[in-house]
């Protein structure tokens, strides 16, 4: 079920960045006006994807709904990945389990055609790091050469036009885990369209990323069995979760239900914000079980479980590994 569902989710969230290109919404879904040619350019160009992340509601009766995307900059790679797949082989080696991620990031890579690229992250940050080299590990395993740099170190040389990396060298193709709403925004940021720099993700994934392509999703297909109604304005007067387009890890997330509030504080907000209904998330013992599921080069490739104390999944959740028996 979870793996048709992510194929299902995956498919109408393709026809809905298709309805965004072709009926210009993007400012609806809070891309800054100019660097919508950008993001539309990219689309245009089919620019290649390999990975995201479904945030799916599951209790294993009704069908999974989904929470989010994380289209952009998703996290938890690593552990999703070879992590709990070595766990499982310790723990029960004639267990199974819905993970096929390795081996599909390869043969991601493989399809690209790149010979050689850059991979970046913030410095100082262990997370984000973990993942970026785990990611450009699957690349050099399928022949790509690869170079990291830390954002930091990027410099622009306006003679040449091109974004350089602290050696000096030209960055032509680079796989960046930092989020494009943050590229925009950096003092270099007005130089990314003319830099040719091919990056992934593309920057047409930002139509996905942002919490905006949810009520999108819902006008498209209302009813949908993988959907939970999501509007721009706020439709509901109780049981419902008030989300800004761009928030990260929980930040400014809102639940609304049986008349209390449950709130996280952050820096979001001032893009707007989305309502969706709210869809209680399964406990255990006071925990509360989000599923992360993988799509890699367009195809479900497993699931990850993270768990939290609170129904807002924040930074400092648990990951769950998983396996199933007969």
């Amino acid at each position: 079920m979870l793996e048709s569902a992510t194929a299902e989710i995956e498919r109408i969230c393709r026809e809905a960045v298709l309805h965004v290109v072709r009926e210009k919404r993007a400012k609806d879904i809070g891309i800054p006006e100019a660097f919508i040619p950008y993001v539309m350019n990219s689309y245009d160009a089919r620019e290649t994807s390999i990975y995201g992340r479904f945030d799916l509601v599951f209790d294993g009766k009704d069908h999974p709904k989904l929470l989010e995307y994380n289209a952009d900059t998703p996290t938890a790679l690593l552990e999703a990945s070879v992590v709990q797949w070595h766990w499982m082989k310790d723990r029960a080696a004639d267990a199974d389990q819905f993970n096929s991620i390795h081996e599909k990031l390869i043969a991601a890579w493989k399809k690209t055609g790149i010979r050689s690229m850059h991979f970046s992250c913030i410095r100082d940050h262990d997370e984000d790091l973990g993942n970026t080299e785990y990611i450009r590990d699957t690349a050099a395993q399928a022949g790509i050469e690869t170079k990291h740099v830390f954002v930091e170190d990027i410099g622009w040389d306006s003679r040449q036009k091109k974004f350089i990396d602290k050696d000096g060298a030209v960055i032509q193709t680079m796989f960046k885990l930092y989020p494009w709403e943050w590229l925009f925004a950096d003092s270099f940021g007005p130089h990314i369209a003319e830099s040719g720099v091919r990056f992934i993700e593309p920057a047409w994934k930002l139509m996905l990323s942002n919490k905006g392509i949810l009520p999108i999703l819902w006008e498209l297909f209302p009813g949908h069995p993988n959907l939970l109604p999501a509007y721009f304005d706020n439709r509901f007067s109780d049981n419902y979760v008030r989300k800004p387009f761009l928030s990260r890890e929980g930040s400014n997330v809102s639940i609304v239900r049986n008349g209390t509030v449950q709130e996280k504080g952050g820096t979001y907000g001032a893009e707007g914000y989305i309502y969706q209904e709210h869809m209680p998330v399964p406990s255990f013992d006071g925990n509360y079980t989000t599923i992360g599921s993988w799509v890699i080069g367009g195809e479900p490739a497993g699931i990850g479980i993270r768990e939290d104390t609170t129904e807002i999944t924040m930074n400092s959740s648990r990951f769950i590994p998983h396996y199933f028996k007969e």
